[in-house]
């Protein structure tokens, strides 16, 4: 019998492995339930800022339908505010807050504009991020510290070294005109100022650090000196995005309450002198609040809120858009 020889099985390759097994996923209509789940979770997490917006708007409506069902657009002009007769309307504290946000918007706009072209363009590389972070700790002062600050430090400081000036210099405009009672528009305009010179004053850096760099190359190119390159050229195609953020400022000017509540004056007037007291949307709502008794009363404040509500979300929203459009790659003025 002839034996066959065997011949011996291929060796296996040095870096062969064994396959592994593959783990079944656990999919739902072809789509792995761990990434559906995911998408879901984060998609109602976006979608809850949204909502309670929204939920919000829908409840001040609903508050206020007894106020705006009774006293109708009347109650934007009309000047008496008598909870014991049952007669509102917010023209004084709509003029209060439109007067004081406008008082420190004139006060804070050259000055949060200077500091943010002075760190931008001129500043020291060393003395920019200082100078930009004690700045930006004046938003980080609560609201209460700056009232008691205007209250024991700024009122004093202007019955005694500016309203005289300005009465016996300008006292002829109804403006500087009056007593000045230490409480008044005067002083909560100025603490405003005060407040908002932190935001508009951030945001403008932002916009102006957005400038493309051959904006200013381009100036100095020309000839002009650095102070002509940032007004022809840098500020110019950074001017959307500045006055977006001076409606920032404006915004956050006509809801802050705490502070101007304390200084303001609460006096539900119309008087053209700044040396009177005055009234503001916000503050109303956080003095008379909890003193509302009565239905028409609760609703006249929550139509009020939804006023100030309305006014401010649109403010933020445009502002918003302006710098968007400069930040983005193809923004800037044209």
């Amino acid at each position: 019998m002839t034996t066959l020889p065997i011949e011996p099985a291929p060796a296996a390759p040095a870096d062969a492995r064994p396959t592994p097994v593959r783990r079944r996923r656990l999919t739902l209509s072809g789509v792995n339930i761990g990434d559906r789940l995911y998408q879901v979770v984060l998609t109602g997490l976006a979608l809850t800022p949204p909502l309670l917006l929204l939920t919000l708007l829908a409840e001040l409506a609903v508050s206020a339908w007894p106020a705006i069902k009774r006293f109708g657009v009347s109650f934007l002009w009309t000047s008496v505010w008598d909870p014991v007769a049952g007669v509102f309307g917010a023209a004084p504290m709509i003029f209060g807050t439109l007067a004081s946000s406008l008082l420190a918007l004139l006060i804070a706009v050259p000055l949060a504009l200077g500091v943010a072209i002075y760190l931008t363009e001129f500043a020291p590389k060393w003395l920019r991020q200082p100078i930009a972070f004690l700045v930006e700790m004046l938003a980080a002062i609560p609201s209460v510290v700056y009232g008691l600050w205007g209250i024991f430090v700024l009122i004093p400081f202007l019955r005694t070294y500016v309203v005289p000036p300005l009465r016996a210099g300008l006292g002829w405009l109804p403006f500087f005109s009056g007593v000045f009672y230490g409480n008044s528009l005067l002083a909560g305009g100025i603490i405003l100022a005060i407040m908002i010179i932190p935001y508009i004053s951030a945001v403008s850096r932002e916009v102006l650090l957005a400038v493309p760099a051959s904006q200013r190359e381009a100036a100095l190119g020309m000839g002009a000196t650095r102070w002509e390159a940032v007004r022809t050229a840098v500020v110019p195609y950074g001017r959307t995005g500045l006055v977006g953020a001076v409606i920032l400022g404006l915004g956050r000017a006509l809801g802050e309450t705490m502070a101007v509540t304390m200084i303001i004056g609460n006096r539900a007037e119309i008087s053209a002198s700044l040396f009177a007291p005055s009234y503001t949307m916000a503050s109303v709502i956080a003095n008379e609040f909890t003193e509302a008794t009565g239905d028409l009363y609760l609703a006249s404040l929550a139509e009020i809120g939804l006023l100030l509500f309305v006014v401010t979300l649109i403010l933020n929203i445009v502002a918003r858009l302006l710098v968007w459009r400069v930040a983005s790659p193809a923004g800037g003025a044209r």
